[in-house]
């Protein structure tokens, strides 16, 4: 890394957001890749870097309920659907906390539904959504390691400093992000091509989500920030990242769980197959399990997964990675990805809005300093 690294032109100026609903577009900077460099231990840092670039420097109770979140994308995708019907995307506080009391979610996927760019974003891009997640439940030190790493060379680039909008700190050589106002959350927007300081890893193109429409390229900042979202109750601050140890608390006091270390549940994962042949041999079962409980047939034995050979049932494996599971996206168990919108909006009305329009990213140039503007949603 070269601390000299002074980008030419410009990054995320911020302008007025002309709705406090406008959701963010979301676009790759390149096809998500996977070689032959992934051994049997899981994907390489170059693989892992490429996943987690777009996030690595958003707060960190933030990539704690994004990161566990994605172990359940059909989750992710009911969340979404649910927040598009008006009366649901017009609820606030006490009112939202009551309506979220009433879904089956898991507590990570409820966390989400205060920050709609982020269900947008992860919801169109479920290829990521799913990588990211099973790469996390798989590898969980190595993306620890892999979000460490990125913040240490935006820090080195000039790009990670303390804002209004975060503070920045380290403790234990590890790079922490926290809400500079406990009460709200600002979401960052980047270009992964810029803040890190030259891309170490040219095969592997970083994931890139385009701002919210009414954030602009050219005003010479390096990460822009939108509305902030004030924090809703026990949906926040529940989780706290040991980076050192590389251990995700739990803190059932706020979050009504048991605490402890973060552990999955593959109840919520609703059947959607794992990519990790060890994450499918310990959890296929109960998460099939979980998939024939919530549309109402009753849990059978030998609902695991499997065909009626006793064969795993397969879905077209990237090549180069032998451990994981074809699955780009591992929806395909349930048919088209629009049998499971339509699956995951059962018994409610119809209210999908468009999807977002994919765009080109720019990466002509990077920015200096801190934040954008911003205010209150």
């Amino acid at each position: 890394m070269h601390a000299s690294f002074r980008p030419a032109a410009l990054l995320f100026g911020l302008l007025s957001l002309a709705s406090r609903d406008v959701l963010p577009q979301a676009v790759p900077a390149g096809q998500l890749t996977t070689s032959a460099s992934a051994t049997d231990s899981g994907l390489s840092e170059a693989e892992l870097d490429q996943l987690t670039a777009p996030i690595a420097l958003y707060a960190d109770p933030l990539i704690g309920q994004l990161l566990t979140a994605a172990t359940y994308p059909l989750e992710i995708v009911q969340a979404h659907r649910w927040l598009q019907d008006p009366a649901n995307g017009a609820l606030k506080g006490d009112q939202l906390t009551t309506a979220l009391e009433q879904q089956s979610w898991d507590l990570s996927v409820k966390s989400l539904v205060p920050f709609p760019q982020i269900l947008q974003m992860m919801d169109s891009n479920l290829e990521w959504t799913e990588r990211i997640g099973d790469a996390f439940l798989a590898q969980q030190d190595a993306v620890m390691d892999s979000i460490q790493r990125l913040r240490k060379r935006a820090s080195a680039a000039g790009a990670l400093t303390s804002v209004p909008q975060q503070t920045v700190s380290t403790e234990d050589q590890a790079i922490q992000i926290e809400p500079a106002n406990p009460e709200v959350v600002y979401v960052p927007y980047y270009d992964p091509n810029m803040v890190y300081g030259p891309w170490l890893w040219p095969d592997y193109p970083p994931f890139v989500f385009l701002p919210p429409e009414g954030m602009i390229i050219g005003a010479g900042l390096w990460i822009g920030f939108g509305f902030g979202f004030p924090i809703l109750g026990s949906y926040w601050g529940w989780n706290h990242w040991d980076w050192h140890h590389h251990r995700l608390d739990i803190d059932g006091r706020r979050a009504g769980v048991r605490s402890g270390p973060w552990e999955h549940d593959p109840s919520h994962r609703r059947g959607v197959p794992y990519r990790s042949e060890a994450a499918s041999a310990r959890f296929q079962a109960q998460s099939e399990s979980g998939r024939r409980e919530a549309r109402g047939f009753p849990t059978a034995s030998g609902a695991d997964g499997r065909g009626s050979s006793g064969a795993p049932r397969e879905a077209t494996m990237p090549r180069g990675a032998p451990t994981f599971r074809s699955a780009p996206p591992a929806f395909e168990s349930f048919g088209a990805r629009a049998q499971v919108r339509s699956d995951s909006a059962r018994g409610a009305a119809s209210r999908s809005a468009p999807a977002p329009r994919a765009a080109p990213s720019s990466h002509g140039g990077g920015s200096r300093g801190g934040g954008g503007g911003g205010g209150h949603r």
